[in-house]
């Protein structure tokens, strides 16, 4: 069964960084792709970068292209998201989830439990 566990969130101040962690167990394919998506109280949950676990390809969301980065290391089954120049608008839960190469929330079947990212002064 596949298995996803998230780590590294916590509360920072504009213009600050944080780096994401997401540890993966379970997998019997390459096909799938690891993403992160967030969500934040009365909005909709949004994806925001993904990575395939078997080419490293990756995908962002307009909105974080040039702050954040998302990277892999096979041998650890572990995804890393990077995120540097957070904005207040950044505040959510984000999630690790695995999925087809496509990266859409309802194409994702496997989910992680979430942690709170939170951008303020």
């Amino acid at each position: 069964q596949v298995q996803l566990v998230e780590s590294g969130g916590g509360s920072v101040q504009p213009g600050g960084s944080l780096r994401l962690s997401c540890a993966a167990s379970g997998f019997t394919s390459g096909a799938y792709h690891i993403g992160w998506f967030r969500q934040a109280p009365g909005k909709v949950r949004e994806g925001v970068s993904c990575i395939g676990v078997s080419d490293g390809s990756t995908w962002y969301a307009d909105s974080v292209k040039g702050r954040f980065t998302i990277s892999r290391d096979s041998a650890k089954m572990t995804q890393y998201h990077q995120m540097n120049r957070l904005k207040p608008e950044d505040t959510a839960v984000y999630y690790c989830a695995a999925g087809p190469g496509v990266c859409k929330v309802g194409l994702y079947p496997f989910w992680g439990q979430g942690t709170q990212v939170t951008v303020s002064s």
